[in-house]
């Protein structure tokens, strides 16, 4: 089966959620998964879900927390750099079918990692392997490459009413 790049994007909540759902039909239908997260360190939900899965999805996070309120360190860089690094091999190995690279648009916005890095990334991308990129700030060289993109856009949310990250609904 041939494998395409789609890119989810935008402003909007779902990012994340898309790509974990493709994740699920994907274990559905047989195939491996990984999924890289990087910017993120912290405890989200569907971990435990992807904890029971594990056979077929791995999960590996390659940040050191939410950084988005104050500026990047030279770790958050480093951490990033390691994961793309890691990631390529991974991708590379043939284990896995399907690769999702979550936030990593957010990793070349707030420059951790370059986007000529991650083109570079996504043109040895095996012919047969689904790749799914995640975050906001898609840079434009990202949409032009991919097959399919998705920007969400924001037209309602109760985050504007004070109500923050619910457990099992946005974390």
């Amino acid at each position: 089966m041939k494998g395409y790049i789609q890119v989810y994007t935008g402003n909007g909540k779902g990012k994340t959620t898309a790509a974990l759902g493709l994740a699920m039909r994907a274990y559905g239908a047989g195939l491996n998964v990984y999924i890289a997260q990087f910017v993120k360190g912290m405890k989200y939900s569907e971990q435990e879900t992807f904890k029971v899965l594990s056979e077929h999805i791995t999960v590996k996070q390659y940040g050191r927390g939410c950084f988005i309120k104050c500026d990047p360190t030279e770790e958050d860089v480093q951490a990033a750099m390691a994961g793309l690094k890691e990631v390529r091999e991974i991708m590379l190995s043939g284990k896995y079918q399907v690769l999702i690279l979550d936030e990593v648009n957010i990793a070349t916005y707030y420059k951790l990692i370059s986007v000529d890095d991650l083109l570079k990334l996504i043109a040895e991308k095996p012919d047969e392997m689904e790749l799914i990129i995640t975050g906001r700030n898609a840079d434009p060289r990202i949409i032009e490459i991919a097959d399919l993109v998705t920007e969400m856009k924001e037209v309602k949310h109760y985050y504007n009413k004070g109500i923050m990250a619910r457990e099992g609904i946005e974390k």
